[in-house]
């Protein structure tokens, strides 16, 4: 196990790596100070990036903070489709995927573990913003289409002062092309794809941008359309087969206006529609209790990769709509941003609980139910359904000028619904239950909910409400010295709202509301040691809500299970975390770097972990830490060459024991989150004669390896990984039915190949991702405790694909 003066002692060997960088550059006695800030125009120049991250413009460079910024390039020369592809080339940044449009975020190792589709209480962890808007929400932030973006930001580390809760540690923001007053523009992209072993995917893509009213106004519209292959092969009962049962589809439009009402008025009205539909998951089973190795009345499965068992078909669909206004009023020395948004989610999470229901059903080992083996043979769906609706607004004041001064004022509100229901049809279970207790028991346990047939039903509404003042100052003591202060105040509230019903319910019926106010600051100090080179250190706090637990199923728990997790506290506290870190950023014409070394202390990190047989999740409070370094490089060594390296070390341990939450014990490692990751790219452009002037051939390589991690904190303490179905309804009861896996999720590496032609119209790309066919296990699924079913998330298979662009 890494050491914290290890890790920490990495970070210092690479900021001291920087030194030989700059040492050589810095003034020197009669140096012409314009020489140095004058590139060489014979020698390749590295991109500068302007980035938001500070809610103003500014180069990388000269933002105070570790940010990475992904521009529309690098996306495009990637194949990057998601903010997974994204976040390999990001250093800290490490994604946990549970399904499409299910990924969950975590930076530099600050992480709750798995979340999972039935905790809608739990709060994100990482900020998501499409521009100015806040759409992030715990596990389903919507993965909207990378296409006519103009760069994904990544600010590491929290920021709690300018973008308030839920960006305890850091924030991401998708930031797109804005509405082209000037200029009629257009784009349109294609694509065909073939996965390994799969099915065929493509989309395909479009923008135009149109200015009128004499270049007052403009509008920018994007559409697209993709189709998903599937990979993922379900066997079916009597022997049948469905292919690639995990393709989808997602279509969505982006539409701005752009009204320039006076020369220091701009107001941008949006509107943004997206569907996502999958009819599958991305798991593969080990286990499942109609088909394993030990059964002997239904036929013996053992499964191959990428296969799954099914009764019922499944499906993941996401309707997603945010209409925002953003205004910006130019007062001279000063600009006025408001920002409006409205956004509404519609989601379904439906899977095949056949084997969860039916585990149930048959265990004399619950206080419910022992039914007939013929009872565990009812097809069972259980249907999640979040109806969410966001109000935001947030004004803001900052200054625009060159003055040493800087400053930025602002205070936002928030108004949150969020109706979540869970359904559990079992067609034909009233009538068992009612044959096994008396007929007016199937009634009686259903709390007033209706719906028949359904063993298990709640309704669990959420209203929230916030608001908060922020503000943060800068100012230059010298020519190379600033100093940044900030701080923003919040007052927040949640009512939440928990009624069950049905067999496997207690029959709950309460309202429980939590509150939070408070401060969180930040403080920074940069300076500029020559041109092009600076160093930050700062202290920043962040934080996150605290909320309500959801009752256990009790009926449905073992004693022994019911014993262990029925004390466990109903509220868990809010979650702050203050971050030290100390970074260096270099840039160079031919060469850029940064790196930083931070100590994160994390208090009532909220974590999240399974109550055994209770088919429930809780979250529980416990300190921790997350100390590591990061780097990031970029070098052209030629007008031709590109190369570069991302890279981070990271030591995430609980430094507590809670001893009734499994595996959250001192020393034990944060789930999700991997001590290392390393990612490199390589491009390489030449002419091509042939096609004329102007056209350019690339090749393009990029590689990303990916450390161990664990899914949940339990899966590292011993023998987690040992599964004993002894009580297998359609097994030998022999008591040699156990399933041993390895919960530590291996290392992966996945290389990338890419190459084609280009012009500044259009663009041709072959690419191959996932060269190896990597079959990687990204996340453990499991349920009620593994006496259900068993088996791992994993990637796509090695995809070969086409793609062609053409701009006008």
């Amino acid at each position: 196990m890494m050491s914290t003066k290890r890790v920490l002692m990495a970070g210092v060997c690479s900021l001291l790596f920087a030194l030989p960088a700059f040492a050589q550059q810095k003034d020197q006695p009669g140096a012409a100070k314009a020489d140095a800030a004058k590139p060489d125009a014979s020698q390749p120049a590295v991109e500068k990036v302007v980035v938001t991250a500070t809610k103003r413009k500014s180069t990388i460079q000269k933002v105070p903070f570790s940010v990475n910024a992904q521009t529309e390039r690098d996306i495009a020369r990637s194949g990057a489709s998601n903010l997974e592809d994204v976040s390999r080339n990001v250093a800290g940044a490490s994604i946990q995927n549970l399904g499409p449009g299910q990924s969950q975020v975590s930076l530099r190792g600050v992480s709750a573990g798995q979340i999972v589709r039935d905790q809608p209480g739990v709060k994100e962890q990482v900020g998501v913003y499409l521009d100015e808007s806040i759409v992030s929400m715990s596990l389903f932030t919507p993965d909207f289409d990378l296409f006519d973006l103009n760069r994904v930001e990544t600010l590491r580390g929290p920021q709690g002062t300018l973008f308030g809760s839920g960006s305890i540690g850091g924030t991401i923001r998708y930031i797109t092309n804005q509405p082209d007053l000037d200029a009629y523009s257009g784009m349109l992209e294609g694509n065909i794809n073939s996965v390994n072993d799969g099915g065929v995917g493509g989309h395909i893509k479009g923008m135009v941008n149109l200015p009128f009213n004499n270049g007052k106004m403009a509008l920018r519209v994007v559409g697209y359309h993709t189709n998903y292959a599937g990979f993922i092969d379900a066997l079916r009962e009597a022997g049948a087969i469905t292919k690639d049962v995990n393709d989808g589809e997602r279509t969505g439009i982006r539409a701005s206006l752009a009204m320039q009402l006076s020369p220091n008025l701009l107001v941008t009205p949006r509107i943004v529609y997206q569907s996502l539909k999958m009819n599958g998951f991305n798991r593969q089973e080990k286990f499942n209790l109609f088909a394993n190795p030990y059964t002997t009345t239904r036929p013996a499965v053992t499964f191959k990769d990428r296969q799954q068992f099914l009764r019922l078909d499944e499906e993941f669909s996401d309707d997603t709509m945010l209409a925002d206004v953003t205004a910006d009023y130019d007062m001279g020395d000063m600009t006025l941003t408001s920002v409006t948004s409205y956004m509404n989610r519609d989601i379904l999470v439906s899977r095949d609980a056949s084997a969860l229901t039916g585990s149930v059903t048959i265990s004399p080992l619950s206080f419910c139910c022992g039914f007939p083996v013929s009872g565990a043979l009812l097809p069972s769906n259980l249907r999640d359904t979040t109806d969410m609706a966001q109000f935001t607004q947030e004004v803001r004041l900052a200054s625009d000028n060159e003055s040493p001064f800087q400053w930025l004022v602002g205070a936002f509100y928030s108004d949150v619904t969020r109706k979540y229901r869970q359904r559990l049809p079992t067609p034909g279970y009233d009538a068992m239950t009612d044959a096994a207790f008396g007929a007016p028991v199937s009634a009686a346990v259903a709390n007033g909910i209706p719906d028949k047939d359904s063993p298990y039903k709640a309704n669990v509404p959420y209203d929230i409400t916030q608001w908060a003042a922020f503000g943060e100052f800068s100012y230059d003591l010298t020519p190379k010295l600033t100093l940044t202060a900030g701080a923003r105040y919040h007052d927040y509230k949640e009512t939440r709202s928990f009624r069950s019903g049905g067999l496997f319910a207690n029959g709950d019926n309460d309202t429980d509301s939590t509150t939070s106010n408070g401060w969180t600051p930040r403080v920074i100090a940069s300076y500029e040691v020559s041109e092009g080179v600076k160093f930050n250190v700062q202290a920043s706090q962040g934080f996150r809500p605290g909320g309500v637990n959801d009752p256990l199923n009790v009926p449905i728990c073992t004693p022994a299970d019911a014993a262990t997790f029925g004390p466990f506290p109903k509220k868990y506290g809010d979650e702050t975390a203050w971050n030290y870190e100390a970074g260096v950023k270099v840039a160079r014409p031919q060469f850029n770097f940064s790196a930083a070394a931070y100590h994160n202390i994390i208090t009532d990190l909220q974590v999240s972990f399974d109550a055994g047989s209770c088919s429930s999740r809780l979250v529980g409070n416990v300190d921790a830490h997350a100390t590591g370094a990061e780097l990031e490089a970029g070098w052209t060594p030629t007008d031709r060459l590109s190369l570069t390296f991302a890279g981070s070390l990271v030591e995430a341990e609980f430094d507590k024991t809670v001893a009734a939450a499994p595996g959250i014990v001192e020393g034990n490692r944060v789930a999700s989150v991997p001590k290392y990751q390393l990612a490199a790219t390589a491009n390489y452009n030449f002419p091509i004669l042939a096609f004329g002037p102007g056209h350019e051939g690339f090749v393009a390589a990029s590689i990303q390896h990916i450390g161990s991690r664990f899914t949940q904190p339990g899966d590292q303490l011993p023998g987690a990984g040992k599964f004993d179905h002894n009580m297998n309804p359609f097994g030998g009861m022999t008591g040699a039915e156990i399933t041993s896996l390895n919960l530590e999720l291996d290392p992966y590496t996945i290389v990338n190949l890419n190459a084609g032609i280009e012009s500044d119209v259009w663009a041709l790309t072959l690419y191959v991702n996932n060269l190896a066919d990597e079959n990687a296990n990204l996340a453990f699924d499991r349920e009620r405790g593994g006496r259900a079913r068993l088996g791992f998330h994993t990637n796509q298979p090695r995809t070969i694909g086409l793609t062609m662009r053409t701009s006008f």
